[in-house]
């Protein structure tokens, strides 16, 4: 398996999970449209099986494992979705997960991650913690790793949004992709580059986790000291090691936007378009209506990855 994913690799992820994802609908708002001054097509990941994209890239990763690794099951750390996706990937190649999650993660999440038939363990809030309750639980059961970010099949299966979103939509010249450790963003510039060299690619995060902004702007990884956001999805303190040359090599810039930026996105994809998205979704609906944005020549129709809608409904954010 190489080290990094390629345009192969996602038109290979996309024939393997097709039947067991959902191919996510596209939804348009006219309303949108007028506030960003252009057209918006919206991938409704929100919609796909386990509430996010997330369940792409863990259904590539499980299905690509053969028969004795995926008998040993699977474990990942995760405070959410990715643990979500991976319980239910595993539970439906009828293999065991244990998901090893923070002790403060959000109940909502726990309870989806249990619901899917996995073993939740418990660890302290740091990705140090995590990755030595992890290191454990592969060395008394044999479980393959499968990280949520930083790995190639699941970079290969997050870039299948991309695929059917362009294949439903071919005219769009440019894709916003909302930022955590780039596993998404890597994947749908993979995607959307071999589909069509000459789109453009925009990463989103929330200003105060940022890393990478901060990396783009010096030319390396930068890793945070702390990352902070009511975007609890995009939460990490860098990018990985295998999503940060993709980014690097395939993204044109990082636009940053604020807590109130974020939180008033949200209540307008909920108010107008009925569609329920978390906060993460709505950090690249709040980057397509920015000013700085909408400064950008030449963009008459961008798609936009409503990337998940996983959100906690007694927890609003305005």
């Amino acid at each position: 398996m190489s080290n990094l994913s390629t345009y192969a690799d996602v038109l290979t992820a996309a024939e393997r999970i097709r039947p067991f994802v959902q191919r996510t609908p596209v939804f348009t708002s006219e309303t949108l449209d007028a506030r960003a001054g252009r057209r918006l097509f919206f991938k409704g990941e929100l919609l796909q099986k386990s509430g996010s994209f997330k369940y792409r890239g863990a259904t590539n990763a499980v299905r690509r494992l053969d028969a004795d690794a995926a008998a040993r099951g699977v474990v990942t750390h995760s405070s959410g979705n990715h643990g979500q996706a991976l319980a239910l990937a595993a539970r439906t190649r009828g293999i065991p997960a244990t998901i090893v999650m923070p002790a403060n993660a959000s109940a909502v999440k726990s309870a989806a991650i249990a619901g899917y038939g996995a073993k939740i363990v418990e660890s302290g809030p740091s990705l140090p913690e995590r990755e030595a309750k992890v290191a454990e639980i592969q060395a008394a059961t044999g479980a393959a790793y499968i990280p949520p970010f930083d790995h190639p099949d699941v970079i290969a299966g997050q870039g299948t949004a991309a695929l059917e979103l362009l294949q439903d939509e071919p005219g769009i010249a440019a894709l916003i992709a909302p930022i955590g450790g780039g596993g998404l963003i890597s994947g749908f510039s993979l995607a959307a580059k071999g589909f069509n060299p000459t789109i453009r690619i925009f990463g989103a995060e929330p200003v105060g986790a940022s890393a990478a902004a901060q990396s783009m702007a010096v030319g390396e990884r930068v890793k945070l000291s702390v990352a902070t956001s009511i975007a609890d999805g995009l939460l990490a303190n860098y990018v990985g090691l295998m999503t940060w040359p993709i980014i690097a090599a395939n993204v044109e810039r990082v636009f940053t936007v604020s807590e109130e930026d974020i939180a008033n996105a949200m209540r307008l994809v909920w108010e107008r378009m009925k569609l329920l998205i978390e906060p993460s979704a709505a950090v690249g609906v709040a980057v397509a209506l920015s000013d700085e944005f909408r400064a950008l020549p030449g963009l008459e129709k961008v798609g936009i990855v409503l990337c998940g809608g996983n959100v906690t409904l007694d927890k609003l954010y305005w």
